[in-house]
C-alpha cells in the first residue's frame, strides 16, 4: 500500500476518534477497537491527546485543541483538599469522558481514582502546559494563555512540582506508575521520563507566564530550578564509556560537600560488563532513574528522546543518544519503532520489581514492549539534529506494519514482531504518532511546536 493511502486511512481513523461535548470537538478517545471491551479506552487521556493535538495544530484545526485546553482546565481543583481520597489542588486528570445525567451532558474526570493501581498522574499537568505553549505558537492566540484562569492553572500545576516537597534535589519526586509507564516498573523517585517532561514544562511556563505580582514568585522559582535541573540530568544521569569508568571506581560512604558519589551508588549494583559490551564508544544516553544507592541503567526512550527534542541534553550528548539508537537499531527499533525501555526485566527481577504483573511480562507492554507512538518523538529528535535518515528508516519500517496490523497500541517480543498480547487496535496515539512523524518529515519547521532553545548552564 502506498504511503498516501496509509495517510488517508490514518486520517479517517483519527477523525473517527474525535469526541464531542455540547456539539464541540474536545479531544480524542484512546482507542476505537471494535473487538475488545472499552474499559477506560473510551476516554480522552491528556498524555494520549498530545500527539493528536499536535497534528491538528499543524493542520490549522486549532479549535479542537483550544476546546480541550479549556475543558481540562475546568477539571483542575483550585482549592486544597483535606480528604486524601480527593485530587490535590492543581492536579490535572489522567483522563475524562463525556457522560450524561437527566438528559444533560457533563465531563467526568478520572484523577487516577478509577485507574488500575489507583496512581494519580504526575505527567498530565506537565503535558497540558507543553500543549498550551504549542497551541499559542501555532495559533498566535496569546490572549487565551494570558487569561487569568489559564495563568492560575499554570501556577497551580507548577506548585505541585516546585513548592512544598520532601526533597532537596532539583528533580521532581514522583511515585511509580505516575507517567506514561503507568504500571509498576521500579520507577519511583526521580524517573527520567518525568524529569525531561518537567524541564519542558518549566521552559514553556517561562514563555507563558505574564510578569505580574501574582506570577513573580513562580517565575523566580522556575528560573532558580532550571539550571540545577539541567546540570543534574546532564552530569549525574549521563552514561557513556568514560562515565562508566568513573562510576566503576566510585568510593562509597562519602560524607560532606566534596563527595563525588553523592548518591552513594555501589558499583556491584550495576551490570558493568554487560553494559560496557552493549554501549558503543560513540554512544551514550541518560539513565532511567537516580536516587540513593540507585542508578537505573535501563534505556528509556521517551525520556531520552524528549531530552534531545527539548535541549535538556547538549548537542554532543544529543548526537551520542542518536548514535546509540543507530548502532543498536536491532535492539531498540528492530521491526517496530520503538522499544519503550531496554532491556526488559526478566526472571526474578520481573517478579519482584513489577509485582509479577502479567501485563508487564518480559518484552511486553511497559517492560520492553515496542510503542509506535514513539515514532514521532524519534522523528522529531532525528530531524532536530539533522539525522533525517534515521527518521526515514523508522517511518518506512512502521508503514510496512501499522495498517495491516490495524494500528496497535504496542508490540511484544525482543524484536517487536508480535502485536501486543493485550494491545488495543485502532489506538489513537499510534495513528496520530504516525501522522505527526510524516508531517515533521515533510516540514521540519513544525518542530518549533515542541523544541526549545538551549539554556546555558552558567
Amino acid at each position: 500500500m502506498s504511503d498516501r493511502l496509509i495517510v488517508e486511512q490514518a486520517w479517517d481513523a483519527l477523525e473517527h476518534s474525535i469526541i464531542y461535548y455540547q456539539g464541540r470537538p474536545v479531544g480524542t478517545i484512546a482507542a476505537c477497537d471494535p473487538d475488545i471491551s472499552a474499559l477506560n479506552y473510551d476516554q480522552c487521556f491528556i498524555r494520549d491527546f498530545v500527539s493528536s493535538a499536535l497534528v491538528f495544530l499543524i493542520k490549522g484545526r486549532t479549535d479542537i485543541v483550544r476546546n480541550f485546553l479549556e475543558e481540562t482546565l475546568k477539571l483542575q481543583p483550585k482549592t486544597g483538599q483535606l480528604d486524601c481520597s480527593k485530587p490535590s489542588r492543581g492536579l490535572m486528570p489522567a483522563s475524562f469522558k463525556i457522560a450524561s445525567q437527566g438528559g444533560k451532558e457533563y465531563v467526568k474526570a478520572d484523577f487516577g481514582n478509577h485507574a488500575i493501581g489507583r496512581v494519580a498522574p504526575a505527567d498530565s499537568c506537565l503535558w497540558w502546559i507543553v500543549l498550551l505553549r504549542a497551541y499559542v505558537i501555532a495559533s498566535q492566540d496569546t490572549d487565551l494563555a494570558h487569561q487569568a484562569d489559564f495563568q492560575e492553572g499554570i501556577r497551580l500545576s507548577l506548585e505541585l512540582c516546585l513548592v512544598t516537597r520532601f526533597d532537596m534535589y532539583p528533580m521532581v519526586l514522583v511515585p511509580d506508575g505516575a507517567g506514561m509507564i503507568d504500571r509498576r516498573m521500579g520507577l519511583y523517585g526521580h524517573p527520567l521520563d518525568i524529569q525531561a517532561l518537567f524541564y519542558a514544562a518549566l521552559q514553556a511556563s517561562l514563555e507563558l507566564l505574564v510578569p505580574s505580582p501574582e506570577n513573580q514568585f513562580m517565575i523566580q522559582a522556575i528560573q532558580s530550578r532550571l539550571v540545577p535541573l539541567l546540570r543534574q540530568i546532564r552530569e549525574n544521569y549521563w552514561l557513556d564509556s568514560d562515565r562508566l569508568n568513573v562510576i566503576y571506581r566510585f568510593q562509597v560512604e562519602e560524607y560532606g560537600e566534596e563527595a563525588l558519589n553523592q548518591f552513594n551508588i555501589y558499583s556491584d549494583s550495576i551490570p558493568f560488563y554487560r553494559l560496557a559490551n552493549w554501549l558503543p564508544e560513540a554512544g551514550g544516553y541518560l539513565a532511567g532513574n537516580l536516587g540513593p544507592s540507585q542508578l537505573d541503567c535501563r534505556f528509556f526512550s521517551l525520556g531520552n528522546l524528549l531530552a534531545v527534542i527539548t535541549s535538556l541534553v547538549d548537542e554532543q550528548q544529543s548526537h551520542r543518544i542518536l548514535n546509540l539508537i543507530e548502532l543498536r537499531w536491532s535492539d531498540l527499533v528492530s521491526h517496530m519503532p520503538m522499544k519503550l525501555c531496554y532491556p526488559a526485566l526478566e526472571d526474578t527481577d520481573w517478579k519482584i520489581v513489577t509485582g509479577a504483573d502479567p501485563k508487564n511480562r518480559p518484552w511486553s507492554y511497559h517492560n520492553g514492549g515496542s510503542w509506535p507512538v514513539l515514532l514521532w518523538m524519534l522523528t522529531a529528535a532525528a530531524k532536530k539534529m539533522d539525522r533525517g535518515e534515521l527518521a526515514h528508516h523508522a517511518i518506512a519500517i512502521a508503514e510496512r506494519r501499522l495498517v495491516l496490523d490495524q494500528w496497535p497500541e504496542y508490540y511484544d517480543g525482543p524484536d517487536g514482531r508480535l502485536i501486543g498480547k493485550e494491545a488495543r487496535k485502532y489506538q489513537t496515539w499510534t495513528i496520530a504518532g504516525y501522522l505527526l512523524a510524516k508531517e515533521l518529515i515533510a516540514n521540519p519547521d513544525h518542530l518549533k511546536l515542541v523544541t526549545f532553545d538551549p539554556v546555558l548552564p552558567g
